[in-house]
């Protein structure tokens, strides 16, 4: 299993590719390296929808698995493909870019306001009993 954080470049339509099989193409940018990369997945069977609700620049954690196969031609040529099936996909938050340098020079988690934060008691609290 590896996972990749991206911005949405391209979001293609399923495709049914026989009566069995359905996939869906999409693109990723990975900017966290010196140059950006656009990265193909792909998204089979009931997994093709996960990609509805988001939009084009969508910063997304993609899940995937890397799938290998071999393929012989008519003329006996042995061949490989390789795809990146993913099979999870998350938002970081809708239509924010990650800038160049990668996710560690965007603030992706925000600090909470501290009424989020759990109270702790430190008194003795004499009337809640507990029978263990």
């Amino acid at each position: 299993m590896f996972k990749i954080q991206g911005v949405l470049k391209v979001a293609n339509p399923m495709v049914q590719v026989s009566e069995k099989f359905s996939k869906r193409e999409f693109v990723l940018t990975d900017n966290s390296g010196m140059f950006p990369q656009d990265i193909l997945f792909q998204l089979s069977q009931e997994k093709c929808s996960l990609l509805d609700s988001y939009q084009l620049g969508d910063v997304l954690d993609v899940s995937f698995n890397i799938r290998g196969r071999e393929w012989t031609s008519p003329q006996g040529e042995v061949k490989y493909f390789n795809s990146l099936e993913a099979w999870r996909i998350e938002s970081q938050s809708k239509n924010t870019q990650i800038p160049a340098g990668g996710p560690s020079a965007m603030n992706l988690n925000p600090t909470s306001s501290t009424s989020d934060k759990p109270t702790f008691s430190t008194e003795s609290e004499e009337d809640d009993v507990l029978p263990f």
